[in-house]
């Protein structure tokens, strides 16, 4: 038995097989405590996650909502455009509400090679519809 292809190696076939393969990293950050955060480290939070928005390294971010979709559940979901999963791990840990404690993270590499995330963008095709 062979086990899981690398992550790098499946890059490369999505590529040659005419997909986007385009790695960015999916940050789940998680509540540690119910209810909403301190003002302060919303705020720091906020302006930290614009800043590496207009550096191009946050490629999308918002809050999650509960698993019925009817509420907030205080968890959120930040997806970063960097280098590596380490450049991508560093800046969720410099996100205030990490530094603070206020939140955990998880992180993944992802591979978007299918969807439309802007009218006429489509990503299995590596184009853009005018």
């Amino acid at each position: 038995m062979s086990g899981p292809m690398k992550w790098d190696e499946y890059g490369a076939k999505c590529r040659e097989s005419g997909q986007l393969a385009l790695e960015v990293f999916a940050c789940v950050t998680t509540p540690v405590n119910p209810g909403p955060p301190p003002a302060e480290v919303m705020a720091a939070h906020k302006t930290y996650i614009a800043g590496l928005e207009t550096g191009g390294q946050v490629f999308l971010a918002g809050p999650l909502s509960n698993a019925e979709g009817t509420h907030m559940s205080g968890a959120g979901m930040i997806v970063f455009r960097a280098g590596s999963i380490a450049e991508a791990r560093a800046f969720a840990e410099r996100d205030p509400m990490h530094k603070a404690g206020i939140r955990t993270f998880t992180l993944q590499a992802w591979r978007l090679n299918e969807g439309a995330p802007i009218p006429g963008v489509r990503l299995s095709r590596r184009s853009f519809d005018l």
